[in-house]
């Protein structure tokens, strides 16, 4: 279904797109420098950090991420298994005098599941990738030699959460409905959120998350999501990360005239500006938790691309 449905799209967009997707810019410099490999993150300075804390005023915590495991729908041919082993222990074995018995853990699957981080490396243009990295120069097979996850610093910053939902008047969003700037204006207007700015993690709340387990074919066959319009809108501002609680942030099937995940473009290598998905932001969107401390230190895995992860929100 994933692939049927993003093939159809892509086909028509490939179609209106035409001769200007074919003198399309794949090289954009960091504005921070040639050997940059932060992107926006390099906004969240310790004065924006020390801003992000002020907005703490319940001491709340909140974690974001979805559990990841075989059945978490994910993009194909993405899968996940975990193995749990106990070593050197068969047939009831133990180590030493006090028998100490212990469990492992075998992850086997994509790291692009469940609650993710997008890294600079994930998405390019034509093999041209965030500050101009070809792909022939850093993407190799045992990992990426520039633009890893762990490259991606501490994220502790102000975060934004829109009710997309709410802004609608549904409880779930419809697939196929793009959020850009009017609709982002909109939803700021009616939760009382004054600015976007330098630094901030945007995230969007579609109700999305409530397919999963219940109807997965829908929940991977499209979305709603971030328009190109609401990309640039939100590159403008400087934003760190852009988040939704949907599998791929924008929206599908893609806005007329508009090229296959042209948003991760705009954001990823165009901007530096990281992607996260699959975020689960229902219990801060009945709490009303619009404007908080957003914190994430991914796992350091040397050349991944991706990560999964659990961000902590707290207001």
């Amino acid at each position: 279904m994933y692939k049927a449905r993003l093939a159809a799209v892509a086909l028509g967009s490939a179609l209106a797109c035409g001769a200007a997707q074919a003198q399309q810019q794949t090289c954009f410099p960091s504005k921070f420098g040639p050997k940059d490999q932060a992107g926006n993150a390099n906004y969240i300075t310790p004065e924006k950090t020390l801003q992000a804390v002020k907005t703490v005023t319940r001491g709340k915590a909140y974690r974001l991420g979805i559990e990841t495991n075989k059945d978490t729908p994910a993009f194909p041919p993405r899968t996940f298994s975990i193995s749990i082993v106990q070593p050197g222990q068969t047939a009831g074995g133990s180590l030493g005098p006090t028998k100490t018995t212990y469990n492992d853990d075998i992850i086997m699957g994509w790291v692009g599941i469940g609650s993710q981080l997008d890294g600079l490396g994930h998405i390019g243009i034509d093999n041209v990738y965030y500050n101009c990295n070809k792909a022939q120069d850093f993407a190799q097979a045992g990992g990426l030699t520039k633009l890893g996850i762990e490259h991606f610093p501490a994220f502790a910053t102000r975060g934004i959460l829109l009710d997309m939902a709410g802004y609608f008047n549904t409880d779930i969003v419809k697939e196929g409905t793009p959020f850009n700037r009017a609709e982002i204006e909109g939803a700021m207007k009616r939760q009382g959120v004054k600015s976007i700015d330098r630094g901030d993690v945007v995230l969007f709340y579609t109700g999305w998350t409530k397919l999963i387990g219940k109807d997965n074919k829908r929940y991977g066959s499209a979305e709603p999501g971030l328009g190109v319009g609401g990309a640039k809108y939100l590159a403008e501002r400087g934003v760190a990360a852009v988040g939704a609680d949907t599998w791929g942030l924008e929206v599908i099937p893609f806005e007329p005239n508009q090229g296959v995940f042209e948003v991760h473009q705009i954001l990823l290598p165009m901007n530096g500006i990281y992607i996260l998905e699959n975020l689960d932001t229902g219990e801060m969107v009945q709490d009303k938790a619009w404007e908080f401390l957003f914190t994430l230190g991914p796992s350091r895995v040397t050349g991944a691309v991706q990560a999964i992860i659990n961000p902590i929100a707290i207001k």
